[in-house]
């Protein structure tokens, strides 16, 4: 257990957050792996660092469109930033039939969170805009769900002024991670952002954006040759993980029993993560020290603490 005087400890599925005094907030990345709303038995090396580097990456070229809760990123796996009170809902935006969308329109469905798909759409295929289909935020082992924008303003889960709010920043969120996925040579899926509300009552952007994690990712190169011909996308996400569970008959559906995921497909895991990071950022992947991670986050997160955030 890292102590680094914190007054609260928030054991989330893939990462744990420490409060501390002055709503200040310690998030460290781990290793764990979510799938379906399941936390998988066995750890991915290096997947905490990625996607925390990745997110801070990005929270830094988006500034100029929304406020984030970051503060700085003391250590590879660490970000440290001002606690928010989170809107109950997660804005996921798509500008391609993929995933879960797609298996709902697979299975028949056309209306997804209160946007009406077209006919004769193919799986991958580039949506005529981008659409909003928001999901519920629920706690720790439960399963979010899909619900509609009237559904979330019916219920008074958002006011229709923070909602239009919402939605204007996922969408100009969403054109800038396109745009610059697209730099790199890559298509910008779909993603999810997370929103929440300081003390002063200004909407921030928290948690992680445009990780393997959160996004889905294609290659540029060959999308419009592999949807002429139906082969299926290069999957630059952790969407392809989800497909292997399926293979193994487990969706985190009531009695599926969780496989077990070989050695050897941890490590392609790792790599897509690795080569997905280093796409993204133009960065080269270096692996921070493990010989004692626990005390060099303590390190170097009370050094941020006592020196850096104070002259903040």
């Amino acid at each position: 257990m890292i102590q680094i005087g914190q007054i609260d400890l928030y054991r989330g599925k893939v990462r744990d957050v420490y409060t501390l005094p002055n709503d200040v907030l310690v998030m460290v990345a781990s290793d764990r792996l979510s799938a379906f709303d399941v936390v998988l038995p066995k750890p991915i090396p290096h997947k905490g660092q990625v996607l925390n580097q990745m997110a801070a990456h990005f929270l830094e070229a988006t500034q100029d469109i929304v406020p984030n809760w970051r503060l700085g990123s003391p250590d590879p796996v660490v970000t440290v930033g001002q606690r928010a009170t989170p809107f109950k809902v997660e804005m996921v935006v798509r500008g391609y039939l993929s995933g879960h969308a797609w298996r709902t329109y697979a299975a028949g469905g056309r209306m997804l969170c209160g946007v009406l798909l077209p006919e004769g759409l193919k799986e991958s295929e580039r949506l005529p805009h981008p659409i909003i289909t928001p999901t519920t935020k629920e706690a720790i082992g439960a399963h979010d769900e899909d619900i509609s924008r009237e559904e979330i303003l019916a219920r008074g889960i958002v006011s229709p002024a923070d909602y239009a709010q919402l939605e204007s920043y996922t969408l100009g969120l969403f054109a800038r991670g396109q745009a610059m996925a697209a730099q790199q040579g890559l298509l910008l899926v779909d993603t999810k952002y997370e929103f929440g509300r300081l003390k002063d009552g200004t909407i921030v952007l928290i948690d992680e954006i445009h990780t393997p994690d959160s996004s889905r990712y294609f290659e540029t190169e060959g999308y419009d040759a592999r949807q002429a011909s139906g082969a299926p996308q290069t999957q630059l996400s952790k969407e392809f993980v989800r497909q292997w569970l399926i293979e193994q008959g487990f969706q985190g559906k009531e009695g599926q029993a969780i496989p077990d995921m070989p050695d050897a497909f941890i490590r392609t895991i790792t790599a897509r993560y690795i080569s997905l990071y280093e796409r993204l950022t133009g960065n080269i992947f270096v692996s921070a020290t493990e010989e004692d991670p626990e005390k060099r986050i303590e390190t170097n997160v009370a050094r941020f603490l006592k020196t850096e955030l104070k002259n903040k």
